[in-house]
This record gives C-alpha cells, structure tokens and sequence, in this order.
C-alpha cells in the first residue's frame, strides 16, 4: 500500500447466458435411457420368442399324441376320411406317423402333396442355445419350408413324427413379436419418463444451478451476494453446492476485505506521508535542543530523539510492509561476514553498550541479494538489542554463528513470551514491546524468502533467544 495505491476497480460484470444446455442434457438422458431400455428388453425378447416357439410346437405334438391316442382306441386303428381330416384340423398339422419297433406306421394324411423343403427338427435333443438360434432362424425361414418333428409319442416306446407348415409358426411368430415390441415400447417409455423426471428434479436441476452460479461468481466473484444457497443434501451434489456456496462467501467476503484494505491503504499512506514530514521537522528541532546548553534539556533531548526515531521507522516499516510486493531480490556473490557487520554497526548505533560477537568465518562468500541480506541482519540485531536494554539484560550481547543448518543470531535477552511465539511472524501481533509493531520479524521473514530461503525461531528461553537464518547458500 503506497501512495498511489487505489481499491481495485470492480470486474465488469457480464450476464451469463441463459443455462439452456441443460433442457439437451435431460433429453439425452431420456434418449439414452428409453434405448437402454430397448436393448434391454431386446435381450429379453429372444428368449421369450424362443419359449413361445417351443410352447407352439409343443401344442402340435401334444395335439397330434392326442390324435394317436384316439386312433388307438378305435378298430384296427383305422379312421374315415372325414374323421382323419377333423383330427389333422384340431392339431393343425398335415400328418402324423409313429415309429414302433423299427416300423414306420402312418396314423394320418390329409391326403394332399406336400410341396416345399422338408427340415427335420427332433424335440428330443434340444438345447437352450440351440432353441435360440432355431428362433432366428424361424423368422428368415422360407414361406413354403416344411417342419418333420420328431418327438416322444403317445407311449415312452413311441417315436411320433408330424409334418406341420413352417407359414404359421412364422405368422404367430411375427404377431407375437408385435406384441413384444409394443409392450416393450410402452414399458421402455414410462420407466423411462419416469427416470428422466426423476434425473432432472434431482440431477439436473442441481447441476443447472450449481452451474449457472458458477458462471456468475466467474463473471463477477467480488459480488456482495450469496449466489448459491446451501442445501440439506448429503450426496454429492448437496456436497459440492455446499462447498460452491461456502466457497462463494469466503472469496466474496475475501474481495470485499482487499477492498477494504485497499481503501485503508490508501488513507495510511497519505497519514503516513504527512507524519514522516511531521517528524522529520521534529527531528530538526530536536538536533537543535541537542546543541542546547541547559543540562535539562540535554537530558531530555536523548529520549525525545529516540522516540522521533521509533516513530520514523514505524512509519517506514509500515509502508514497507503494505507495498504489494518486495523488490524481487537481486541475487550476486555477497560477503557474508562484511555485510552482517556493516548492518549490526548501523543497527547498535543507538545502543553502544551493546556487544556484537562476529564469529563468523571471514573469506565465506554466498549468493545472496546484499541489500536483502543487510536489512534483514539490521532488523534481527536491532530486536535483539531493544529487547535486552528493555530488559536491563546483563551481559547485553549478541552473537552471530555459522552453523550446517545455516546464520544463528543469538542473544542474551530474557527471551520471548508465549503470545510472542504464537504469534512471531504475524504483523503487528507479535512484539513483545508496548510500543513495537512486530513488522520487523515479518519483513525480515519476507526478505528470506525473496532469496529462496527462511527465517525461523530456533529457540528461546531465560539465556537468551537464537533466530536461524536458512538460505541455499548458506548449508555448510
């Protein structure tokens, strides 16, 4: 947040499009649905085709066994003319025979030629599979084929014989099958109407409207209101446009915040400008009380300029921090021990009585970004140094190691309290000092990671608190 900073202008919101892919969906889905249905029910009907042709044959068998039965019970087994012709009527077949002891007798005949292409069919050996594919066959049968089926006759020493016409086993067969096909037809439509109404009141129209708020939360995230209400739903759907809905508060709640901050940014870079020259006329008049004489005044003159100087670097670190992004860090072959030296001279400027132990090995050269590297050191030993004359810590000292795990920073303070830790690295939370901001760990924090690498608390306690500098040419 600089002194140009603006709140973001709002997106231009565009209307969505009106969600008509939907209407397509749910056709699809009752198309799909009443073709499966069909399949299905295709499936089914060749089996079925198969029981009714065995149960047609079976009729003729039975009716041509009752027929021998009857020629049985009368006189030498023979039968008039008119007689014989009703019997072939009843069981609507052109003749039957029996086959007795290796003979053939010849119960009834119409009489007639019989023209056409004769197929031999034995009941007897039958399978389910062979019956199904006998089915299929029966419908791209010639008109003029002629069935001799062999089966059981009307004793278990009986073989039985009939002729009958293929014509109307192929005509029942093509009328049953219309039967099928319009019952399948009209079960298929409702099952499947009845699957598509259900599909679209609990798939669908959920999906349309999770949908359409996705289109508009894309067309306008920032917008003040909830687009999509959250639903007592514990299936998917309900859970994922609970998690839409949720998702929509918090990044609208999230651009209204950013607005906000924006607009706050703004007003504290103008305050802060205004008070930076403020202090800075303070200061002025402050060096000028320091040439004062007047011993009350040269004793006070210290702790004013002291105090005009935490108020300059607390309006500078707050404007550092609100930037919207540090320099990106530029990285080159860094002293290492020159560098940290040159930040704690510049940082123990006001507190002499501070001492600085540099162990740190003095040919060691990193990649480092040396105005990042310089900051950072400054703000790490310019805490400590604060924290320890606060405290009337003795010895007052700080000691800077090169260890594997990378810079130590150590100091001989009274250590850091526990909402201190808790909170270390959040601004203006973390200070363990009345009048510190807790901006300086942050920024030091962000340097770090501008150059790859991390600050991170190592330890803390009543002798003193270690902060680790981790960088990648740091690992030894």
């Amino acid at each position: 947040m600089n002194g140009n900073a603006r709140a973001p202008l709002p997106a231009p919101v565009r209307q969505p499009a009106p969600a008509r892919w939907y209407h397509g969906l749910s056709f699809r889905l009752f198309g799909f649905t009443l073709a499966a249905i069909l399949f299905v029910e295709g499936l089914i009907f060749v089996p079925s085709a198969s029981g009714f042709r065995t149960a047609w044959l079976n009729e003729r068998l039975q009716a041509a066994r009752i027929a021998a039965l009857a020629l049985d019970a009368s006189p030498s087994r023979m039968v008039s003319e008119e007689l014989a012709r009703q019997l072939l009527e009843n069981a609507e077949v052109l003749s039957v025979a029996e086959v007795e002891d290796d003979m053939h007798i010849q119960l009834l005949d119409s009489g007639m030629d019989i023209e056409g292409s004769f197929y031999q069919l034995d009941m007897r050996e039958t399978t389910p599979v062979g019956r199904v594919m006998r089915v299929m066959g029966a419908f791209a049968a010639p008109k003029d084929r002629i069935l001799v089926i062999t089966a059981v006759g009307s004793t278990p020493s009986r073989i039985i014989e009939v002729v009958v016409p293929q014509a109307p086993l192929r005509k029942d067969l093509y009328a049953y099958g219309q039967r099928i096909l319009g019952l399948s037809f009209l079960i298929a439509l409702i099952a499947a109407t009845v699957i598509y109404v259900l599909l679209h009141f609990l798939v669908v129209r959920p999906m349309a409207r999770v949908t359409a708020s996705v289109e508009q939360f894309r067309m306008d995230p920032g917008g003040w209101s909830r687009r999509l209400q959250p639903t007592s739903r514990q299936d998917e759907i309900g859970r994922a446009q609970n998690a839409l809905s949720d998702m929509e508060e918090a990044v609208a709640d999230a651009f209204r915040q950013r607005a906000h901050l924006a607009e706050l940014g703004t007003a504290v870079a103008k305050i802060n400008h205004d008070l930076r020259n403020s202090l800075a006329s303070a200061q002025l008049v402050s060096d000028t009380l320091a040439r004062s004489e007047d011993p009350r005044v040269q004793k006070a003159a210290p702790r004013l300029e002291r105090a005009l100087t935490r108020a300059i670097n607390l309006a500078s670190e707050t404007l550092d921090y609100g930037k919207a992004a540090p320099q990106p860090a530029d990285i080159q072959p860094v002293s290492l021990r020159g560098r940290i030296e040159e930040a704690a001279a510049e940082a123990l400027a006001a507190w002499p009585e501070v001492e600085f132990i540099d162990e740190l090995p003095s040919a060691r050269i990193i990649n480092a970004d040396p105005e990042h590297l310089h900051r950072l050191a400054a703000n790490l030993i310019r805490n400590a140094a604060e924290a320890m004359v606060a405290a009337a810590s003795l010895p007052k000292r700080i000691t800077v190691t090169l260890t594997p795990d990378g810079v130590e920073f150590a100091d001989t303070g009274p250590g850091l309290p526990p909402n201190a830790q808790d909170n270390l690295f959040k601004p203006f939370a973390a200070s363990s000092r009345k009048t510190g901001t807790g901006l300086g760990l942050v920024i030091a924090r962000e340097l770090a990671a501008g150059m790859g690498g991390d600050l991170m608390l190592a330890s803390t306690g009543s002798e003193g608190t270690v902060f680790r500098l981790i960088l990648p040419d740091l690992l030894v």
